[in-house]
């Protein structure tokens, strides 16, 4: 009985073994939009990546920026191109402002969600963690 190892050795490798909290974060990084300006027209031109990354339907992603921007836009193709002049920072943060509002769970705070339709509202449901949230109307 002596040769088998003690609970703190088995305790101590188990937990060697256990992804740090830095590195569960690293496995879902936003792309950064990558823009042009033409004029007085602000083009996003990775929005289906950035979308399909967030994995949210593309018309949900553009109803939220397009409300957060204060203008209107167009989708085609892969590209989105909005009205006004706007700086990678304001789109980035708006799209940052989407992910904790629509992608990361309030509970375990992982992108592990999809979002239902249940009567009026919508349901952010968490597939980590089994959690539940409404989130507001875009």
């Amino acid at each position: 009985m002596s040769d088998l190892p003690s609970y703190e050795e088995l305790l101590k490798k188990g937990l060697k073994k256990v992804p740090k909290e830095a590195e569960a974060k690293e496995r879902f990084e936003i792309p950064k939009a990558q823009i042009l300006r033409a004029g007085q027209k602000t083009i996003i031109t990775n929005f289906t990546e950035i979308a399909s990354h967030l994995r949210r339907e593309q018309n949900h992603v553009l109803k939220f920026l397009l409300k957060e921007l204060a203008t209107s836009g167009e989708l085609s193709g892969p590209r989105l191109t909005v009205i006004g002049s706007f700086s990678e920072d304001a789109v980035n943060s708006k799209i940052d402002k989407y992910a904790k509002a629509y992608v990361f769970c309030t509970e375990c705070k992982k992108p592990d969600t999809k979002l239902v339709k249940e009567g009026e509202y919508m349901i952010m449901k968490c597939e980590a963690c089994g959690a539940r949230h409404p989130v507001p109307k875009v």
